[in-house]
């Protein structure tokens, strides 16, 4: 096995103290690479090595993420894992490329080369995989390749030596399935035994001139022939189902039938645990407010904290059941189908296909969606792809939208039962975010941004069943990162907020909300936001929302709860006597366009290296909310009379 170390200290291995492994008495951490190309199930496996022990974090002086976690071992020797981008060769084209490619040869600042590699492919589709096997071996790193999927191999019909690979290889290979849990005992094996083969020597397999791309290939069916590789046929339903899913007509029908369904979903299915929470932060603040002694301390628990931070974790089962759907049609290998259609639309706008997959995670969150379009090798396309990111719907906009959506529109069933009122109010939001962003790209690549088009290549992952274990750890991280801003940016504004309410103090009593600092702030921009049918309690959401878009909801129920609304009546009814129809109307195109995410505009300023994209978003975004939320309100006063 090929093999080479450097024996010199290793303080800076990993980027962050934070997440710094502790070092064994005996001997420092050994740290393996987790290395394969895209969709080879290299972070299914990641997650069951590591379980819920790991951590993500981004490299050294770029926004490209990677996840590291300690490996469930039964030895006194600490392994960690770390889970790099996935690549093709160590040629890279894009930043997270570069940075894997970095990070394997050492030459990444801050982040030590790895002890050794742990190479995953993909076995059904080990011709074209294969190939990468001669940079990872020309590093001579101490190197275990997988074939996953095994058990997709032994069903559709393949076969593989996998002795014969080895031996050609010279390196230990292994048939494994990542999502079921085969064939990891060699895994472990390969990792307890990692710190003795440290100085092993090197492999004696002649490799390809690496540049040269067609010999590697060359090289790679070769290996295949002597190890008896044959390739598994694809799969009849496999065929059946691209031949539906990717029809010109029926492939995009399709599509939308199924958004329409997963939120019909999470309106109908999210609502009965949604007002169960809710009643449990009623009662629960009731119940505080009767325990504890009248104070400036109760107040401040009960008003500020419990009813701001208990207003947004109510919309936690919501947020988690649109990510369980997604994670289902991501891991079953549909959303890799719905790219290759959407590429027809992104390239009218434009854009290419590669836009797609950025957009399509900007409706969780816009930062790593930002982060994402590092895979969009024009730069051009890239910053356009960012432009209009944060335009797509993501999980902070829900509780907002639900809030409104809940207040003010009535729960009755339109289109032949087929649909509810208050589920197409809320798909018509996302539509109108999709459709005012491919406007935006549109106007940007026929003017400041326009550039050539470019090829878009995507590989088409097999259809397969998720797993439990898979969604249930996206489901659980998710929920980490949703509690983590509950428990700290919003508790944090609630606070500030409750403080800002209760000053100045008159005659050692605090003074009514309206003539509080935070009223006197949402008084001074009333004037501004009042063409919109906003009040200044409206205003204060507007200006705390600038943290996080699902801050207002928390806001609100701060307000609210100080004026003892939020507690007798709800937070709903309470926002219903604040605002008019049309005003909820505004309100809801407000969040639909304005930029209200300082971290998405700090990811941008990142990635682009200047102040000035971020500026033209904010500015532009701005301008689009306050004019779209001056229409929708003058024009539904109109109609309402």
């Amino acid at each position: 096995m090929s093999s080479c170390h450097e024996n010199g200290p290793r303080a800076s291995l990993l980027p962050n103290p934070s997440i710094q492994p502790p070092r064994p008495a005996s001997d420092r951490p050994i740290i393996v690479a987790l290395v394969g190309p895209p969709n080879s199930g290299k972070s299914t496996l990641f997650n069951r090595l590591t379980g819920l022990r790991q951590k993500v974090a981004n490299f050294p002086g770029v926004t490209v993420e990677h996840r590291i976690g300690k490996a469930k071992l039964k030895d006194p020797h600490e392994v960690f894992l770390v889970d790099l981008p996935g690549i093709y060769s160590l040629h890279p084209r894009a930043e997270d490329e570069k940075v894997t490619s970095d990070v394997l040869k050492g030459e990444r600042p801050g982040f030590a080369k790895p002890d050794a590699v742990i190479l995953i492919l993909d076995v059904t589709n080990l011709g074209r995989h294969l190939a990468l096997a001669a940079p990872i071996l020309s590093l001579k790193l101490p190197t275990l390749i997988l074939l996953n999927m095994a058990d997709d191999l032994r069903v559709r019909g393949g076969k593989v030596d996998v002795a014969a690979l080895a031996a050609e290889l010279d390196c230990p290979v292994a048939l494994i399935s990542a999502a079921k849990g085969e064939g990891i005992d060699r895994i472990q094996q390969f990792l307890l035994g990692t710190a003795v083969r440290l100085n092993a020597p090197p492999a004696r397999v002649e490799l390809p001139v690496l540049q040269d791309v067609p010999k590697c290939r060359q090289w790679a069916a070769n290996l295949g022939m002597r190890a008896s590789y044959r390739a598994p046929a694809p799969p009849l339903w496999t065929r059946r189902l691209d031949s539906v899913f990717l029809h010109p007509l029926a492939g995009p029908l399709i599509f939308i039938a199924v958004v329409i369904a997963v939120f019909q979903s999470i309106f109908s299915w999210a609502q009965p645990v949604m007002n169960g929470l809710q009643q449990l932060v009623l009662l629960s603040g009731r119940w505080m407010t009767n325990v504890l002694p009248d104070s400036p301390w109760r107040s401040l628990l009960v008003d500020g904290v419990w009813s701001g931070v208990g207003s947004v974790v109510v919309f936690l089962p919501q947020i988690l059941l649109l990510f369980l759907f997604i994670g289902i049609l991501e891991d079953s290998g549909y959303l890799a189908r719905a790219a290759l259609i959407a590429d027809r639309t992104m390239a009218k706008l434009g854009l290419q296909g590669k836009s797609f997959i950025p957009l399509l995670s900007a409706y969780a969150c816009a930062v790593p969606a930002i982060m994402a379009t590092r895979v969009i090798e024009n730069k051009r396309d890239r910053i356009a792809t960012m432009m209009i990111a944060p335009l797509m719907t993501c999980s902070a906009r829900l509780p907002v939208y639900t809030l409104l959506i809940a207040a003010f529109v009535p729960n009755v069933r339109i289109v032949g039962g087929f649909l509810s009122l208050p589920v197409a109010t809320m798909l018509s939001l996302y539509v109108l975010g999709f459709l005012v962003a491919t406007c935006v790209a549109r106007v940007l690549k026929s003017t400041v941004l326009k550039s050539t088009g470019s090829s878009f290549m995507l590989e088409m992952p097999p259809y397969r069943w998720p797993t439990l274990r898979s969604l249930g750890l996206r489901l659980f991280d998710r929920s980490k990162i949703f509690l983590r801003r509950a428990g700290t940016v919003i508790l944090g504004v609630a606070v500030v907020l409750w403080v800002l309410a209760h000053l100045p103090l008159h005659d050692g009593k605090a003074p009514d909300l309206q003539n509080s600092f935070a009223g006197n702030v949402g008084k001074a921009i009333e004037p501004l936001i009042k063409p919109l049918g906003f009040n200044w309690k409206i205003g204060i959401g507007l200006i705390t929302s600038l943290a996080a878009r699902e801050v207002i909801v928390g806001t609100l129920g701060t307000i609210y709860g100080i004026e003892g609304d939020e507690q007798s009546k709800g937070l709903q009814q309470a926002v219903h006597q604040d605002l008019s129809a049309a005003g909820a109307v505004a309100l809801l195109i407000f969040f639909a366009f304005a930029m209200q995410c300082f971290s998405t505009l700090a990811v941008v300023r990142r990635e682009t290296g200047s102040w000035k994209w971020p500026a033209f978003q904010f500015s532009y975004m701005l301008a689009l909310a306050y004019g779209g939320s001056w229409l929708a309100f003058h024009i539904t006063s109109f109609f309402l009379g």
